[in-house]
């Protein structure tokens, strides 16, 4: 058999909870939820970040964020840089640097295809995906979001302008298949970033009233939508005060997801159509936990705490769903997986050694996709030493098994967790867990050290 096609399917701000799949009862996901039963199902899958720009580095690099020098979203047009409270935000570069030997660079070697559809947000011009290994690059660009919306003219500079009124996330998929349809029996690897579900909140009105009546018919318009929390020192307006989406019940993400999943639903009848279907591998997942605290706070990522921007299980567990020949179908796999090993995992897949000139910091997750198995990894970590947008501030944290410590800076508070048995963070036992806390600190600390770090510094102008 002739090697499989890949298509990884990154969706922007999707949060854990946010497909029918994964436990949401108000989202509408059956195409995605019929690749779950068709393909295996990670309950423990992260982002290498809580924010996007990182966390795509990491997938296309295999390394973490750390490792780059990228470890915040980039401020493209730097509005909200350099960061500042009681600390300074770390420095950190501004692009995916031209030396690392992509994802897209080795299949391109090994005679792929390599399309990149979609948000890029890992550089300006000189950084585009057609300098890091892509052959086709359709709407990557420097933003993080369509700043003129997600009906046509966008204005993006590597898409055209649809016809008027045309929505964002149905023409990237107009040109994936068109892609595939014309791919003459040469494997691909397809990069679909949507846009999508990021903000502005804007999808198709009829799909908008269907969730407003399930909003009502649900008796989720009499529940309360938010809980105010703290005030958050915010690096580009006044402070802000945290509000946290408490149900999910916003109509029009809703609807962006709805339209995301039918656009998925087509995506997948052209595979088949073409006849790939029995040798295309599926990857889905999302770049971050949910946007639950912050800008309008579309949805609620409950049981997990708090959502993009923050150290905590919002912020960075994501779906993560893979299905296509081989892969065991119906599979639930608890073990804990991050971004870096997406990397090393389609190599595999697609029978390809690893790049000697690209160090990884990723595993392949190829033995967890054909049989039930375990990792020869003993954690994995985060390092955001930066004022997230929605109120998360400076830290690192390192999962190990059932365990979670993470280290904030500001105070250098210390926080452990057992996710088996507490999902929702809600039990700090680094008091009750001293000789535990102690190991997974070291191996925290000594991993920054690993990796060079960078870690931001006290504010001289910090005022309480």
């Amino acid at each position: 058999m002739s090697p499989p096609n890949i298509i990884l399917i990154l969706v922007d701000d999707l949060g854990w909870r946010d497909l029918g799949s994964y436990g949401s009862t108000f989202y509408e996901t059956p195409h995605v939820d019929q690749l779950a039963t068709e393909g295996t199902r990670f309950t423990d899958a992260y982002a290498a970040a809580p924010v996007c720009s990182p966390t795509r580095a990491s997938i296309l690099t295999g390394k973490y964020p750390a490792t780059i020098g990228m470890t915040d979203w980039i401020d493209w047009g730097n509005f909200v840089h350099p960061a500042r409270g009681r600390l300074v935000d770390a420095p950190y570069i501004d692009h995916l640097p031209l030396g690392e030997y992509s994802l897209a660079k080795a299949l391109q070697a090994a005679g792929y295809h390599t399309w990149h559809v979609g948000k890029w947000h890992l550089g300006g011009e000189q950084f585009y995906p057609d300098k890091h290994g892509f052959d086709v690059n359709l709407g990557g660009c420097a933003w993080g979001l369509p700043t003129g919306g997600y009906w046509s003219p966008w204005r993006i500079p590597t898409l055209e302008d649809g016809v008027a009124g045309q929505y964002l996330t149905d023409r990237l998929t107009d040109e994936a298949i068109r892609l595939i349809q014309h791919s003459a029996g040469q494997p691909f690897f397809l990069n679909l970033w949507h846009y999508a579900v990021h903000t502005p909140l804007e999808a198709d009105r009829e799909l908008v009233r269907k969730y407003e009546q399930k909003s009502k018919d649900l008796g989720l318009d009499r529940r309360p939508t938010f809980a105010e929390g703290a005030v958050f020192p915010c690096a580009h307006k006044q402070d802000q005060r945290i509000t946290r989406r408490v149900v999910q019940s916003d109509p029009r993400y809703a609807a962006m997801i709805e339209n995301l999943d039918t656009n998925l639903g087509r995506l997948l009848a052209a595979v088949a159509a073409a006849g790939l279907a029995d040798n295309t591998i599926v990857i889905f997942t999302s770049d971050n936990g949910g946007l639950a605290t912050a800008e309008g706070s579309p949805t609620c990522n409950t049981p997990l705490a708090e959502g993009k921007g923050w150290m905590y299980e919002g912020g960075t567990r994501v779906p993560l769903i893979v299905a296509g020949p081989g892969i065991a179908a119906g599979r639930i796999c608890p073990v804990p997986v991050t971004s870096p090993d997406f990397y090393p995992t389609i190599l595999q897949l697609a029978g390809l050694e690893l790049p000697s000139r690209q160090a990884l910091d990723g595993v392949s997750l190829a033995p967890l996709l054909h049989q039930t198995a375990m990792l020869e990894r003993d954690a994995i970590f985060w390092h955001y030493p930066h004022y997230g947008n929605q109120g998360g501030t400076p830290g690192s944290a390192v999962r190990s098994g059932a365990y979670k410590l993470i280290e904030f800076f500001e105070d250098r508070r210390i926080e452990l967790y057992n996710l088996h048995d507490d999902i929702g963070e809600t039990v700090n036992l680094a008091q009750s867990e001293p000789d535990l806390v102690a190991q997974l600190h070291t191996q925290l600390a000594d991993w920054r050290e690993q990796v060079e770090a960078t870690m931001p510094q006290p504010n001289p102008d910090y005022q309480p």
